[in-house]
């Protein structure tokens, strides 16, 4: 039996400083690894006992890292075990075997996208024009694939992020807010396909998924199991669906707990 374990990254493995939501006394603050350098200084990080528990699920799972990332900004990440042997890169756009990223699967991705979607020029450029300078920090166009602001937060009118989703939504595209980022995301751009595209090859009899974010909505409804913690947008929107584990816990503690509960139901509901 394989069982394949599919999770999304950064806010339910990896947490940057901001994202820690560290509660305890600092002297009782978990000891921290960080996974992640940008620019010379450390990005993101997960609790040591975090990372036990990812190494052992990566030796009794197949573990598949799944991130709307770009190709580039994954390989920023090392996490504690080898390298995977499949990982899924711009929300599902890409596909990494062993390190190396599979064409036919892109092409495939992208035939799709020309034939049901409005172009991503025409998309990004919407952005681009009707963004107020005023809140708008970054524009970025992600491996040809999508588009996203990065904005400040406190400023952005939810009048625009509303009429934005619906202009989108006619042409094809999703529109959601993540941190600091609007995403602008062709609707069968999806971790889930990909999920299920690793399923097939690799013969998976089950699927475990754990995400934070209204871009893993559909890889957590495709798995037999699924976890979210009590952060993030899913938990804003009190997302929730048929096996969906929702955690309480919040910021890198959530990462753990999620990963703990990946290994014991990997392991057939046991707690070793």
């Amino acid at each position: 039996m394989t069982t394949l374990v599919a999770s999304d990254l950064d806010r339910t493995l990896i947490y940057s400083a901001a994202a820690l939501g560290l509660t305890a006394p600092d002297a009782e603050a978990p000891r921290l690894l960080c996974v992640e350098v940008y620019e010379s200084r450390p990005l993101s990080y997960l609790t040591e006992t975090a990372a036990g528990l990812l190494a052992e699920l990566a030796r009794e799972t197949l573990f598949v890292p799944t991130t709307t990332r770009t190709r580039e900004q994954y390989r920023r990440i090392r996490l504690p075990v080898p390298t995977p042997g499949y990982a899924i890169c711009a929300n599902g756009g890409h596909l990494l075997v062993d390190g190396v990223a599979d064409e036919e699967w892109n092409r495939s991705v992208r035939s799709r996208l020309d034939s049901e979607c409005a172009p991503l020029a025409e998309v990004s450029a919407h952005l681009r024009t009707t963004a107020d300078p005023a809140w708008l920090l970054k524009e970025r166009v992600a491996e040809e694939l999508f588009a996203y602001l990065v904005v400040d937060r406190a400023e952005l009118p939810a009048s625009w992020l509303k009429s934005t989703a619906a202009w989108a939504d006619e042409r094809g595209w999703t529109v959601s807010l993540q941190g600091r980022k609007v995403y602008a995301v062709p609707r069968p751009l999806t971790k889930s396909a990909a999920m299920r595209e690793v399923a097939r090859r690799a013969g998976a009899d089950t699927a475990l998924a754990a995400g934070d974010s209204l871009l893993d909505a559909d890889l957590l409804l495709a798995a037999d199991h699924a976890w979210r913690p009590g952060h993030g947008e899913l938990a804003e929107e009190g997302w929730t669906a048929p096996g969906l584990t929702v955690l309480p816990e919040r910021g890198v503690a959530a990462g753990e707990e999620i990963l703990r509960r990946l290994l014991s139901a990997a392991r057939g509901g046991r707690e070793d």
